[in-house]
């Protein structure tokens, strides 16, 4: 199927806006973006008029729970912690998604078509994350990425919840230990499977163990949550311990250390951010610090933490980060190519540009204007959702089979 959509301020993020622009999908995959006289439309295209819209790539949130912390639904959908083993790494976000959770409606809503769904910080090291569209029938419709990284956990969550277990970890040294640990194995894992190869001998798998090798190996990166500038430094001090890449989540306090976050070309996936000082470790909660940041040369994601803070404010958070300071283009790109980047999805999503996925948004206006709302959005190239005007309310079109009657 061909989408031609025409005549709006086009904005690919990775290059310069076009006014009057037509991006032209094929497929599913944008083929061209570009000014309407240097884009060929086909006769057989369906022609989107974007006139007085701005035409964006759909918004990345790189840390959210949507699908393994339903809304609305109590303890059955709550699925994002098995607080029963420390070393979670076997476990998989995507195999706790449900689809059907109010929270992708939302995503839509508030033009965000890709999430990242990670396990919860409630184990030292939680599991595997997926990046998925905020569209379809089932969770392996909705894939883009397995796994997409690691989920680990320092600070007073996982030590809360084992001290209040009486089980180790107890305190932040505990944790560290049990991260080390994990890490340690996963190297002895290694040498002893390389070994049983060269020597054409049977090796027993351990689920656990193989996916800390990949992180061990550089394929898959350590989502790592921490809030206080001193478990960033331990997140830091392990990452270099063990080599792997490393991906501050929430980082909190990073702005008391951007400079050493700079040096080390660490990322950092920020918030949430318009919420209470709830816990110590958030205490220096601030919307300045993302600008903080990213002026020290820190490459930024915002996010919502859904549901801490509901996705469809993912896009407001960044405008009120822009009100304290954030560069608005810098702002841009922490919902879009940046994420994508930071999670390795850049390849997919982010960006309006050739060979990437049609994930699509209209918006009523400059997206960072909090009275903007998303009118269109298209998810590979599907129209997925839209604003019923004179209805007043946004339409989500259902990916679920319905007979007609």
């Amino acid at each position: 199927m061909r989408i031609a959509i025409t005549g709006g301020y086009v904005v690919p993020v990775d290059g310069e806006p076009i006014d009057g622009g037509t991006v032209l999908v094929d497929d599913g995959v944008i083929v061209a973006v570009g000014a309407e006289a240097d884009v060929d439309v086909p006769d057989d295209a369906e022609i989107v008029d974007a006139s007085g819209t701005w035409v964006l790539p759909g918004f990345v949130e790189a840390h959210g729970h949507l699908g393994v912390y339903e809304e609305g639904d109590g303890w059955a959908g709550v699925d994002v912690n098995e607080m029963t083993d420390p070393n979670g790494a076997r476990l998989r976000a995507l195999d706790g998604i449900n689809p059907d959770d109010e929270g992708f409606r939302d995503a839509l809503a508030g033009g965000v078509t890709t999430v990242v769904v990670k396990p919860g910080s409630g184990n030292p090291i939680g599991g595997q994350t997926v990046a998925v569209k905020s569209w379809g029938q089932t969770v392996d419709d909705m894939l883009v990425r397995q796994p997409v990284s690691v989920k680990s956990a320092l600070g007073e969550n996982p030590k809360r919840v084992y001290g209040e277990k009486d089980k180790l970890p107890s305190t932040r040294l505990g944790v560290a230990a049990v991260i080390r640990d994990a890490l340690t194995k996963a190297q002895d894992y290694k040498a002893a499977r390389e070994h049983a190869s060269r020597e054409n001998k049977p090796f027993d798998r351990d689920n656990t163990l193989e996916v800390l090798v990949r992180v061990l190996d550089g394929e898959v990166p350590w989502c790592q949550h921490c809030h206080r500038a001193d478990d960033i430094a331990t997140a830091i001090r392990l990452s270099e311990e063990f080599g792997y890449r490393l991906v501050v989540n929430h980082g909190t306090e990073g702005h008391l250390i951007a400079d050493l976050l700079a040096e080390k070309g660490i990322p950092v996936i920020i918030g949430p951010l318009i919420v209470g000082r709830s816990k110590v470790e958030v205490r220096n909660r601030s919307l300045r610090n993302p600008g903080i940041l990213a002026r020290a040369g820190v490459e930024i994601a915002i996010t919502t933490d859904h549901p801490v803070v509901p996705i469809d404010f993912l896009v407001h958070q960044a405008t009120f980060a822009v009100k304290e300071g954030l560069d608005s283009d810098t702002a841009l790109r922490s919902i879009t190519v940046n994420p994508a980047r930071i999670m390795g999805l850049d390849d997919r999503v982010g960006s309006l540009k050739p060979g990437l996925d049609a994930d699509i948004v209209l918006w009523s206006g400059d997206p960072l204007d909090v009275m903007s709302r998303a009118v269109r959005v298209f998810v590979n190239g599907r129209p997925v959702y839209h604003f019923d005007e004179a209805a007043n309310i946004g339409v989500t079109k259902s990916p679920f089979y319905q007979e007609e009657r």
